[in-house]
Order: C-alpha cells, then structure tokens, then sequence
C-alpha cells in the first residue's frame, strides 16, 4: 500500500484534497490529512476552522490539527519512525523542515497553482492575471528549503481568457494540479529507485514572484488603461475585491468587460459614455470598461444595470 499524506490549510488546498480524495486509485491511502489550529476573528472572536478541515469531515478522512510542526511531537516520531511514501502541502502556511522535509521516500510534494518558475509565492493566479498572461498552469514539484525553486515532477498548463477570473482558474488548477500529482505518483511507482529520472530542475534565473496582494493593491483609477483595470478586478474576484473612487465613495467591481470607447481623452476619463444592454461603459485612460456587477459602500453585490438605474446614470454623467 502506497501511503501519502496532505498537509493544507486553504481554499486551494481544500478544493486539491477533495480532486485527489475522489481520485485515489486502488492501492494509494491518503493516511493522514493536517490542517492548521481553529483561528479566532471578527466580533465575539468566533473560532474558524480551516477549509482543510472543512472539507476533511465532509468527506470522512482522518484529521488533525497542529500549531508549529516542530512543536508536534506526536507527528514528528510519527514521521520519522514510519514515514509516509509522500507529504503533500499544498497552501499550508507553514515553513516544511526536516525531517518532514526528506523523511518520506519521495519528499513533499507541492501543487502550485503556475507554471514554475514563473511566479513564485503566495498569490500566483492573482499575478498572472494582473500581468494579463495568455497562460498559466499547475506544477507539482518537490519541496527545498528555497521557496517554490524545487525540481519538477509534473505540469499541466492551462489557457487564461480574456474573461477568466481567479475563482475559476482556482478551480481549474487545483483539478489539473491533483491530476498530475496523482500521475507523478503513479510515475514514481513504477520507478521506485530512480526518482531523479522524472524530476526536472527549475531555471532559476527565469523566475518570477507573486508577493502576497495588500488590500491598497486593489485601488484602481479610472485614468488607467481598461484592460488593466479589468484585470485587477478579475484577479482580486476570489478575495476582497478592486475598487474605484465613485462620487466620493468606495465602489467595488467585482465583474467587468473592457470595451472599446474615445479612451485617451481627458474629458472622457470616467465618463459614462454609452449604457449596453444596459450596463454601463466608463471612459477610462485607454478605451473603455462595461461594469456587469458591482457593490457599493455599505451595500450588496448587484448588477451594473441594477446600480446605475438606483442612481439614475445617464450618458455623459462622470463618476
């Protein structure tokens, strides 16, 4: 029996474990799935478990929680007195060491959502998408001290269109991304001692970072190009959203549709210039931008269409 465990704590992580628990063939055991402790936020401090956790319960599989792993007792002697054939860690939050590191046969294997080495870090599908990139992809690699810069075991890519917002590249991902772990360890399998053989190491000098996203990354300004506005609204769909100063107040877009328009013209910028089908298409600093939906101050998401008729847009206005 083939024995691999996971270890995650977020959205990622959770949609991953719930592709390869569904995908297990005959003879691999997910034995152990480690989440974070419960965090406490909000008013009250109401205690959150993690999606890991979620998702572990909703599909029966044995969980445990941990704070520091080198404070684990119990899972250290456990890895080391009867290691696993492989860790997976996927969005864990947490800096793997030894001996998780090399203990199991095959090391710990990591699903990360781009196309290594290009964008390393914690938020690569957001940095793709405000970057516009025409592709991205899923890498299963193995852990090394340097972040995300181990050999490659499998890759799959995947083509980001104009209108692909980072939920459904999420998504995308963390299903291709089990795929091929699953066929990597297949892989591995067949050659149990030549692990080598199916690694190929990264180029180093052609990788690029996807730092964490600051929420002051998500101000956007009419006076920018439509598509790059778009493109941080899409990129920002799956967390707290971008946002443009509108009559003196914050409104966040959370779907939008670059158009063409008289971008470029000052008198423009910020101009509704047209409604279709009755959204409505601002003027920004190049082209122009439909808003489908959108939230403002202190109200809930509703259509571009919806929000315009409340405030009564008409062609011409300036937000």
């Amino acid at each position: 029996m083939t024995r691999l465990w996971f270890m995650g704590s977020g959205a990622f992580a959770a949609r991953c474990l719930m592709h390869l628990s569904a995908s297990l063939p005959p003879g691999i055991s997910l034995e152990r799935v480690i989440t974070g402790n419960p965090t406490r936020a909000g008013r009250g401090l109401r205690e959150t478990v993690s999606r890991v956790e979620e998702t572990a319960l909703a599909l029966g599989l044995p969980l445990e929680r941990t704070g520091p792993l080198s404070e684990n007792e119990p899972l250290l002697k456990a890895v080391t007195a009867s290691p696993p054939d492989a860790i997976f860690v996927v969005d864990f939050a947490q800096l793997i060491r030894e001996p998780f590191l090399n203990a199991p046969r095959w090391g710990c294997l990591n699903i990360h959502p781009s196309l290594l080495p290009r964008w390393r870090g914690a938020a690569p599908v957001q940095r793709a998408l405000m970057s516009g990139d025409a592709e991205t992809g899923a890498t299963v690699f193995r852990l090394v001290p340097e972040m995300d810069a181990g050999p490659i075991l499998r890759q799959v890519s995947v083509p980001v269109g104009l209108t692909a917002t980072a939920s459904e590249l999420y998504e995308k991902l963390s299903l291709g991304g089990s795929q091929i772990a699953l066929e990597g360890v297949q892989y591995l399998l067949n050659a149990p001692n030549n692990m080598l053989h199916f690694l190929k190491k990264q180029d180093n000098g052609a990788a690029t970072y996807a730092p964490k996203i600051g929420k002051a990354e998500g101000e956007v300004s009419w006076k920018w190009d439509a598509l790059r506005i778009h493109n941080v609204v899409r990129a920002l769909d799956a967390s707290f959203g971008a946002f443009a100063a509108v009559r003196g107040a914050r409104l966040k877009m959370w779907k939008t549709l670059p158009c063409e328009g008289a971008g470029g013209a000052e008198e423009n910028v910020g101009r509704v210039l047209r409604f279709s089908d009755g959204f409505p298409v601002v003027g920004c600093g190049g082209g122009a931008l439909r808003l489908d939906e959108v939230q403002a101050e202190g109200k809930k998401r509703v259509g571009g269409d919806e929000w315009a008729r409340g405030l009564r847009l008409k062609e011409g206005d300036v937000l």
